[in-house]
């Protein structure tokens, strides 16, 4: 297993394996609520849910952030008999120290946070299991390649966040391969969210069953998209 290759720049993690950022330097928080909080309707839908169990697939578990602000508004909106299901995959995990940095730029998660530090020091390639909560949350992040990983997954998704590096910087993340098995692992109605308005990614999502449509994006960034899965294309 290979750490990711962090460089500080006014106390922000940057990638230095992808020359990129892990999230907006205006602020990753809110960021973090319109991309994939909002274009997933998840506060509704987290509000009137009725089954016992919701799924979400990250590509790309980066710090960590989307997941503490999921299971924010889980464990504030969501019934109390119901679990929560995170799947993330991650090539290039953050080391501990570096997670807990990342972290400590959101205190309000603290005590989630804290839960998921605990557990982190186990981390290993491959599959890894925590759980949050009392076991309302379970987080499954998945160490390895996405080409590897996803084929493996075969649980459902309510929602996606795709948020792997911009494909232009990390192309392997944005594959005919990887659009297939999103298609194989949604259902009628399963939305997605991605910070990328590129071409190549609409388009493959389109390709798969995906109705996709572009939305403004967050800060300086023009445009983002968002989808809903409408049935496999055969």
């Amino acid at each position: 297993m290979q750490y990711s290759n962090i460089k500080w720049i006014n106390n922000l993690p940057h990638s230095i394996d992808f020359n990129d950022i892990y999230f907006s330097t205006e602020d990753g928080l809110e960021e973090t609520e319109y991309v994939f909080v909002k274009q997933n309707q998840l506060k509704e839908r987290l509000q009137a849910l009725t089954q016992n169990q919701f799924t979400i697939i990250e590509t790309g578990f980066g710090t960590g952030l989307n997941f503490l602000v999921t299971c924010k508004l889980w464990l504030d909106l969501a019934p109390k008999n119901a679990q929560l299901h995170y799947i993330s995959i991650e090539k290039f995990p953050l080391s501990l120290a570096d997670l807990a940095r990342a972290h400590a730029l959101w205190p309000q998660f603290y005590v989630t946070s804290i839960a998921l530090q605990q557990q982190y020091h186990t981390l290993k390639a491959g599959l890894n299991h925590f759980s949050i909560a009392d076991g309302r949350i379970q987080l499954t992040l998945q160490i390895d390649d996405i080409a590897h990983a996803l084929p493996t997954l075969s649980q459902k998704a309510d929602a996606w966040f795709l948020d792997g590096f911009a494909p232009a910087k990390n192309a392997d993340m944005w594959t005919t391969a990887v659009f297939a098995n999103i298609a194989r692992l949604s259902e009628a109605n399963t939305t997605l969210a991605t910070f990328t308005s590129a071409g190549l990614v609409r388009r493959g999502l389109e390709s798969v069953g995906f109705y996709v449509e572009k939305k403004p994006g967050y800060g300086k960034k023009r445009e983002m998209l968002h989808g809903v899965f409408l049935g496999n294309i055969s």
